[in-house]
């Protein structure tokens, strides 16, 4: 049997069994057009078999199996990380936990801390909003920080973290 005969007959046959193997499609292409490659060269030998086809499908099996081995030591893998790369989230659950206690602030005091930290309005513009003085908005905004601090830095209190710490004083550092 000439090898132009063989692939006529056998070359969808072939197709079939080598995706049936593989799995993938365009890989099994591959491989068959590999093999079928090997197989032209010494079709003398093969065509000289009792079963070139048998011969065929073992050279798919192998190539296959194979194939899969040589790649695996040239295809480049992806490295993982030796250390754990931080994702962020730690930040936005902090940012969390800050707004949460913002809002369990009095009114007077929330608004004060969003429009000055937040929306970055100068103390003047905010006593007009509020109908006070600057140096009532300065009162305000430092009882809102007093509180949150004490809130953030105490664990054990209800909602607290370990967000703000306090800042150290002179007296506390001697």
């Amino acid at each position: 049997m000439e090898f132009d005969e063989y692939l006529r007959r056998e070359h969808r046959a072939l197709l079939r069994f080598a995706v049936t193997v593989i799995g993938d499609a365009r890989l099994a292409e591959e491989i068959v057009q590999d093999v079928l490659l090997r197989a032209f060269q010494r079709w003398s030998t093969i065509g000289a078999l009792d079963r070139p086809h048998a011969y065929v499908r073992r050279m798919i099996v192998n190539e296959h199996l194979s194939w899969r081995r040589r790649w695996s030591r040239v295809e480049p893998r992806a490295e993982l990380p030796t250390a754990a790369e931080p994702d962020g989230t730690g930040a936005h659950a902090e940012r969390a936990a800050l707004v949460a206690e913002i809002v369990r602030l009095p009114r007077r005091q929330r608004v004060v801390l969003a429009l000055r930290y937040f929306e970055d309005v100068p103390d003047a513009e905010i006593a007009e909003v509020l109908g006070c003085s600057p140096a009532t908005v300065r009162s305000i905004a430092a009882r809102a920080l007093a509180r949150l601090r004490v809130r953030l830095a105490d664990p054990g209190s209800p909602g607290g973290t370990t967000l703000l710490r306090p800042i150290p004083t002179e007296e506390a550092t001697r």
